[in-house]
């Protein structure tokens, strides 16, 4: 089977990013974009996700985080419409609950061609590691636009805001992993009625 995979290079006055997706890879990364504990996070969802990710990033830190945290979202969300191409064959929807100790969380991805993201997060804490929490629901938007998918995550409860950011990001690999999935009864199908995703 062909290999699924993209290179995405997007390169503003913002940010420079270089990255290669493999979707049916082995959970190997290696990520680097200044903020490390979104790098923790990224690394989590390759391994969790299956994918193979290779990712750089040089953003505009001395400005804010915003930047850097957004356009990732995007290139990667890139990075998946390419990988997956037509969609024809996909399972195109998936969905994960993760406990992470005492936080749990949903993640539901559905590659439907149109770009909409829901983040339900109620984090305590305004900083996790080096990380701007708020700035999670900006990765989501950005995943979502660039993927052409509806990205809906939640967090039902938790203590520890470390621990429910990334309940989140093994729920939406999880998710990610069984969205992108080969459908081996329907692999000539593209999973839509309308005929186009």
């Amino acid at each position: 089977m062909k290999t699924r995979q993209a290179m995405v290079r997007r390169h503003t006055a913002e940010t420079h990013i270089d990255l290669k997706l493999v979707l049916d890879g082995h959970g190997c990364y290696d990520v680097t974009t200044g903020i490390r504990f979104f790098d923790h996070m990224l690394e989590l969802l390759a391994r969790h996700g299956g994918f193979d990710l290779n990712l750089r990033c040089q953003g505009d830190l001395d400005v804010d985080q915003h930047h850097t945290v957004e356009d990732v979202g995007l290139a990667l969300g890139q990075a998946f419409d390419l990988a997956l191409g037509v969609r024809r064959g996909i399972h195109r929807a998936g969905w994960f609950v993760m406990p992470m100790d005492e936080s749990l969380a949903l993640a539901a991805v559905d590659f439907s061609g149109r770009a909409h993201a829901v983040t339900n997060l109620a984090l305590r804490a305004r900083l996790v590691g080096d990380l701007q929490t708020e700035l999670v629901a900006d990765f989501m938007d950005g995943l979502a636009l660039g993927a052409r998918a509806n990205v809906h995550v939640k967090t039902f409860y938790g203590r520890s805001s470390h621990h429910q950011i990334e309940a989140v990001f093994k729920a939406l690999a999880r998710a990610l992993r069984a969205a992108c999935a080969r459908d081996t009864r329907l692999a000539r199908v593209l999973p839509s009625t309308k005929g186009l995703l």
